[in-house]
């Protein structure tokens, strides 16, 4: 990605990230409120991840997971028995990523781009592969859009984690360095749509 690449794919989620939050920040509150009633906890979920050139920053998600003692996993799958009944919707309809505008507004995180996983994945990747640490991780992207059923194709497997690890990772990390190579913004607005429209 070239220099004014960048500058232009900067400008973009600064000036749409701006309109996100004024039009969206209703409905982030509100669901704020749902997850803290029903979670019993601060309604805002926070968590350490990789970014830009391997640096960590907090992400912001509306909390979907209640605590459940004896469980604890990196994998989550959709019958996950700590996914609340509120955050099933939100994670179905995308709300719990809302705040995440928020993150692309700070500059931590884009609007499309590979996710940003916790620490363990990206942090570890070798050679040509680390070419995905230059950048920011977005909000969605080629990956996301063709693994936006992960949780339920993970829940169909004996052993997720391995899957997750073996199978699903090296093929994310193909997609996201072909995304850098042919980036474009016009491809990045094609992924926002794709996103919205699921």
């Amino acid at each position: 990605m070239t220099s004014w690449g960048r500058f232009i794919k900067r400008a973009f989620d600064i000036l749409f990230a701006l309109v996100g939050i004024s039009l969206t920040f209703w409905i982030m509150l509100l669901a704020f409120i749902v997850a803290s009633f029903e979670t019993k906890s601060f309604g805002l979920f926070m968590q350490n991840r990789v970014g830009k050139h391997g640096k960590i920053f907090r992400v912001f998600k509306i909390k979907t997971m209640k605590v459940v003692a004896g469980v604890e996993t990196t994998v989550t799958t959709s019958n996950d028995m700590r996914i609340t009944k509120s955050g099933k919707f939100f994670r179905d309809t995308k709300i719990d990523e809302l705040p995440q505008l928020f993150n692309v507004l700070f500059g931590s995180m884009s609007f499309v781009g590979p996710r940003p996983d916790v620490e363990g994945y990206a942090d570890k990747l070798q050679g040509d592969d680390r070419v995905i640490l230059s950048i920011q991780p977005g909000i969605t992207g080629p990956a996301s859009l063709k693994y936006k059923n992960e949780e339920a194709i993970l829940s169909e497997q004996s052993n997720p984690k391995i899957y997750n690890d073996t199978v699903i990772w090296p093929d994310k990390v193909i997609i996201n360095k072909s995304y850098i190579k042919h980036w474009s913004l016009k491809s990045d607005i094609q992924y926002i749509i794709k996103t919205v429209i699921g």
